[in-house]
């Protein structure tokens, strides 16, 4: 039986191929692509796609399609990376706002097509700097954000009408993400126009990274209010990326990490409806963020099966009629736990591997690690070889003058047809844990499976018992890691590292102190107790959040001031 949806038609046969293959060429025809040579190295010409020879069958071909076409396997666009190529996006962040803002500066001016925020840990915990639970810790792992004024430093210079940024920060992300926008108010910039992506994710730091702050229920809420607020005034900024590459560097495998990303995707999808919001509108603002680890295959297989799979349940479970809204738009980061401290040079060829393997896949945006990042955060020398390992896939190898090259590959189909299979085996399990469609459900079953999970310790020691199996192969040489199991001599001497001094975090400090003793107290009272009222009476809280932090109010002081009535939240052990 036919399928017409979004214009496709099921079915490997071979007119219904022909089809396919007259559809795509339309749209392909239709699109703009960029000026450049399509042609190989030797001035081969290359074709922008190819398929299955004309008058060919391939039973389970609508499975693989054409690129630009439900199910998305092949990508989101008609033309490949001919149309646009992927976003240079190198993730940094260090020191203080006005260290990184020249790391940012050099980034932009060396070839860099937009921004991603690393915070420090007291910032993606809710601390200040003056906190004693920030102690030894400020501007050591990103950069220190304490209120707008640190926001107006760090994008100083930096037009955030014109340039897309992206903040990796969970637990105090709608206070972060405020701030980002009254530093481009202060700039003059209209926010309706803004485009970036705020992570947000909370799901993710339950299962993995333990970043949170408050309990699961509340931290929905604001993610909640944020969505509705994007849909509202920022529509094209993206207030969700969903991210399985914490799930991944912590221990999962990749059909772990495909699972439990994309479930935790249809978890903000069933609390955007759950909210009465139209899929059609709210979806397109969802993106998601994934490791490009070591095992290249495998890696290009999970990204094509990922698209493949949020398309149908898009689709036929939550009832999306628009490709954007059935389009799933990712960032890549290369596998920072497939850095070694040994040999750190090697790493430098690992995250080229990996780079290609999401570019295969289809990445819309990738970073690219640096080679000393497992000791340390990256030099500069370090993280202008990271941003040239882009540029020399993009600029030297040939690889995106042709969507999805290695579609229709006997071993890449058979892996993503693999991965999605166990996926599904997962989603079952996740909304069976929450009662399926027997119970009723606050906000969705998939949403109840997740909540269940997380209490009950699921997601943890699947992921546990993943990374011990990895590691006891590591330890009788199955696996094997070059300059660590194998191939262990080496010539190479110490890396010079970036060192922060703790002068950083005196300096901070000490210009936090000067912030408090000359803003408006009175008025910072005045928006923290319109905040807490907010809280209690289930208003929408960006909008007092925003008055808060023009004010000067520090993220501390706006996250204790929710925490009041959301309360905290504590793991339960388990042995």
């Amino acid at each position: 039986m036919a399928n017409t949806t979004n214009g496709t038609t099921d079915g490997g046969g071979a007119e219904e191929i022909e089809a396919g293959r007259e559809r795509w060429q339309r749209r392909y025809d239709a699109a703009r692509k960029r000026d450049t040579d399509f042609t190989s190295l030797s001035g081969r010409r290359l074709e922008p796609v190819y398929g299955p020879p004309p008058g060919s069958e391939v039973p389970g071909f609508e499975r693989i399609g054409w690129p630009g076409e439900f199910p998305f396997t092949r990508g989101l666009y008609p033309t490949g990376y001919r149309g646009r190529a992927w976003t240079i996006r190198q993730f940094a962040g260090f020191g203080n706002a006005r260290q990184t803002n020249e790391r940012y500066k050099m980034i932009l001016a060396s070839g860099g097509g937009g921004l991603s925020v690393a915070f420090d840990m007291p910032t993606l915990m809710g601390h200040d700097s003056d906190s004693p639970h920030a102690l030894g810790e400020v501007g050591h792992c990103g950069v220190a954000i304490d209120s707008v004024a640190d926001m107006d430093l760090l994008f100083e210079g930096i037009p955030l009408g014109e340039v897309t940024t992206s903040m990796t920060i969970s637990g105090p992300a709608v206070p972060a993400f405020c701030m980002y926008l009254v530093a481009a108010e202060r700039q003059g910039a209209d926010i309706g126009i803004l485009n970036g992506t705020l992570q947000t994710d909370i799901f993710k730091e339950y299962i993995a990274q333990k970043e949170w702050l408050y309990p699961p229920e509340p931290q929905l809420r604001l993610i909640g209010d944020l969505m509705e607020y994007c849909a509202e005034n920022i529509p094209a900024y993206k207030p969700l990326s969903v991210s399985g590459y914490h799930i991944r560097e912590a221990g999962a495998t990749a059909a772990q990490e495909l699972a439990y990303t994309l479930a935790d995707g249809f978890g903000y999808v069933e609390l955007g409806l759950s909210r009465g919001m139209d899929v059609d509108t709210f979806a397109p603002g969802l993106s998601f963020f994934f490791d490009a680890h070591i095992d290249f295959f495998e890696e290009i297989a999970k990204f094509r099966a990922a698209r493949r799979i949020w398309a149908r349940w898009m689709r036929d479970v939550y009832g999306a009629e628009t490709e954007k809204a059935q389009w799933l738009r990712f960032h890549t980061q290369t596998a920072g736990v497939s850095l070694t401290a040994q040999q750190p040079y090697n790493n430098v060829v690992r995250t080229a591997v990996e780079a290609l393997s999401a570019v295969l896949g289809g990445t819309n945006s990738l970073h690219t690690n640096a080679l000393d990042e497992t000791l340390a955060l990256p030099t500069e020398q370090a993280a202008e070889i990271a941003l040239r390992t882009q540029q020399v896939i993009m600029e030297e190898t040939g690889v995106i003058n042709v969507a999805d090259p290695l579609g229709g590959s006997w071993y890449v189909e058979s892996l993503t047809d693999e991965i999605e299979a166990e996926a599904e085996r997962i989603f079952a399990h996740i909304r069976h844990m929450g009662g399926g469609d027997d119970v009723e459900h606050a906000i969705g079953p998939m949403t109840s499976g997740i909540l269940a999970g997380i209490e009950n310790g699921y997601f943890g020691s699947e992921i546990a018992e993943s990374a011990f199996q990895y590691q006891q192969a590591l330890e009788k040489g199955e696996k094997r890691i070059v300059g660590v199991n194998r191939h262990t001599a080496t010539v190479s001497g110490e890396l010079d590292i970036l060192r922060i001094g703790h002068e950083v975090e005196r300096e901070q400090r000490r210009v936090l102190a000067e912030r408090r003793e000359a803003r408006d107290g009175a008025a910072v009272e005045r928006t923290l107790a319109a905040l807490l009222e907010g809280v209690r009476s289930g208003g929408n809280l960006v909008p007092l959040i925003m008055d808060a932090a023009r004010v000067e109010a520090t993220l501390g002081e706006i996250c204790a001031t929710m925490g009041e009535e959301f309360g905290t939240y504590t793991e339960a052990p388990r042995f």
